[in-house]
């Protein structure tokens, strides 16, 4: 009952722009997952980074289950299964980005170019849900809940992954 599990992995792609590179990242992103993924507005007028308000500068998608295993997988195994101490939070989650998308294992096309991208990780223990659904909602308890201490824990019997407290140079 307190075994942990990834309840869903998000796959950002921030381009910075609208137009033809955002789909093309898009584009990147339905190879990797098989889904749509879904655009995301800025929130904010940037005139030094030359964005407007409301227009769309990256794509997400998010993928549960099996899925979502085996591209984490494929995405920590571009990082040598390697996480720094901050990449985790205190809820228990973690992310991290990598450079190339090419590394995931998807055929580079010249005409697409090279992305980059960051992996979200949200994990969760069975019984999460009551304190998201709508009937009889409560809040689950101080022991149940995920620490940042539990995910790494997690990361390192499950992909006998290595926690770094700095970056290697």
């Amino acid at each position: 009952m307190r075994e942990i599990r990834v309840d869903k992995l998000v796959i950002n792609c921030c381009v910075g722009e609208s137009g033809d590179k955002l789909t093309r990242a898009a584009r990147v992103l339905e190879q990797l997952t098989g889904q749509k993924p879904v655009y995301s507005k800025a929130r904010y007028t940037v005139r030094t980074f030359g964005i407007r308000r409301n227009e769309k500068i990256s794509c997400h998608v998010t993928i549960r289950g099996e899925l979502a295993q085996e591209i984490l997988d494929r995405g920590l195994k571009v990082k040598e299964y390697e996480l720094l101490r901050k990449n985790f939070s205190e809820t228990g989650n973690f992310g991290f980005g990598i450079q190339e998308h090419i590394d995931l294992g998807i055929k580079y096309d010249p005409s697409t170019g090279i992305y980059g991208m960051d992996f979200f990780v949200v994990l969760k223990r069975p019984g999460a849900r009551v304190a998201l659904r709508k009937m009889q909602q409560s809040r689950v308890g101080a022991p149940h809940r995920l620490t940042k201490d539990d995910a790494i824990n997690w990361f390192q019997t499950k992909f006998e992954g290595i926690v770094l407290d700095a970056p290697r140079l």
